[in-house]
């Protein structure tokens, strides 16, 4: 192959053709990440992968780049990819768009939310490659307007979360109607016992292909956490982002209540921050994306299922203001920031109840993260429990009664209702 020294050579020595390689250097990728090291030239041989990869790696562009580059211009719809989310199938199809600028190349997304005549005549101009979520892709094939049996391409990006959120029907259902001769590839940063069966299933004689890691070092993502009582983690929230003056960040909240009420506490300080989950509407998720991505946002509020397919390289900080349940979710969350090679900085909140999910993210990541001290942050004492109580009677449960002092009857007491009979002792609210 004829050397353009202008052009990404390591991705030229991996097979990949001009049309896409001009593409590759507008997009400034010079050196190609594991992932795309060991899938690129696998992937060009037309064998079915299984490729695991943490967050971040450049998954798509290591699936993209030898399906685009095998996909005939004068052909219709030859590939398909399913993603978990509206956010992740964006992500996706605007870096394959990228990807094919200099070829002859149509790709399309279809997801919900968005209007249905609108996606509609978009499949009408006769797309090379749909991306989309599993729900909209069975819409469209019911209705017959998006016929995959004879593709030649299919993938699975992130089957893990396909599979956490319930697309496991869906998913089997697509894969059966591909009837005609293809390849499968399947992407995911976790591959459990579930995803070898599926794969097993539906695809044939796949190639392992492992460049997860089980560490995520310290010089590729700063770890911390903060001691801190929930009702402090605002104003902890407040020093780090004065402190750290993160050029664009993300705060993980565990809940869409909490993700709300946090965005709009730092709205109403003053702060360029929005909040992004499943409740916006798909055009109000779109237009927070979009700012984010050209930084008019500095401090994205998400949830864990919303923030999939959140590809923004210069993410400095991710904040964890609620540690996740889940020990993978927080590799997940971290994986946002340190693209590419960058430096990023990953803080997490934990109170003193909280002891044990913060081990089991350590052992999951095989290294300990450090204890942060935040100037002029200091931890309250811990709340004082409730002390147990008698259950009280319905007259101890009112203000004292008014007896007569002539010694006859007491006064008349309010009747007991069943609402006050029962109702539940008030919990202490925490953030």
């Amino acid at each position: 192959m004829q050397k353009h020294p202008e052009l990404p050579q390591a991705f030229a020595d991996l097979g990949i053709e001009v049309r896409f390689l001009k593409a590759l250097a507008k997009m400034q990728f010079v050196e190609p990440t594991d992932v795309q090291d060991r899938m690129i030239p696998q992937a060009l041989t037309g064998r079915d992968l299984l490729g695991q990869a943490r967050t971040g790696t450049g998954k798509t562009a290591a699936f993209g780049l030898p399906i685009l580059q095998r996909l005939d211009p004068a052909g219709r719809l030859q590939a398909i990819c399913l993603a978990p989310t509206r956010e992740l199938a964006v992500q996706v199809s605007g870096e394959l768009k990228r990807l094919a600028e200099f070829a002859n190349l149509h790709v399309v997304t279809v997801y919900g939310g968005q209007k249905i005549a609108t996606q509609l005549h978009q499949l009408g101009r006769r797309p090379h490659f749909v991306v989309g979520t599993p729900g909209r892709v069975m819409d469209f094939m019911r209705r017959g307007v998006l016929k995959i049996d004879n593709v030649r391409f299919v993938v699975l990006d992130e089957v893990d979360r396909m599979l956490d959120i319930g697309f496991r029907d869906d998913i089997k259902t697509i894969l059966s109607r591909v009837t005609g001769e293809h390849q499968t590839i399947f992407v995911s940063a976790t591959i459990d016992a579930e995803i070898k069966r599926l794969a097993g299933r539906y695809m044939k004689d796949p190639m392992d292909i492992d460049v997860s890691r089980d560490r995520l070092t310290v010089e590729e993502v700063d770890q911390s956490y903060v001691t801190v009582e929930g009702r402090q983690k605002f104003q902890l929230l407040k020093l780090v982002l004065r402190q750290d003056n993160p050029p664009v960040a993300i705060v993980f909240c565990n809940t869409k209540a909490s993700t709300r009420k946090l965005a709009r506490k730092l709205y109403d300080m003053g702060m360029n921050a929005k909040e992004i989950h499943g409740d916006l509407i798909q055009r109000k998720r779109d237009r927070v994306m979009e700012r984010f991505r050209k930084h008019q946002i500095r401090v994205l509020v998400a949830t864990d299922l919303a923030a999939r397919g959140i590809d923004v390289s210069s993410i400095s900080h991710i904040i964890n203001y609620d540690i996740p349940a889940d020990p993978g979710a927080y590799v997940h969350r971290i994986g946002r920031t340190a693209r590419m090679g960058a430096t990023g900085f990953a803080i997490t909140f934990v109170t003193r109840e909280q002891g044990k999910e913060l081990t089991n993210i350590e052992m999951l990541i095989n290294q300990e993260i450090p204890h942060r001290k935040v100037e002029g942050f200091v931890p309250a004492p811990p709340d004082e429990e409730p002390s147990e109580q008698v259950e009280a009677s319905p007259l101890s449960r009112l203000e004292a009664p008014v007896f007569s002092t002539g010694g006859t009857a007491p006064a008349k007491l309010p009747p007991k209702t069943l609402g006050s009979r029962f109702r539940t002792a008030r919990r202490r609210r925490r953030l």
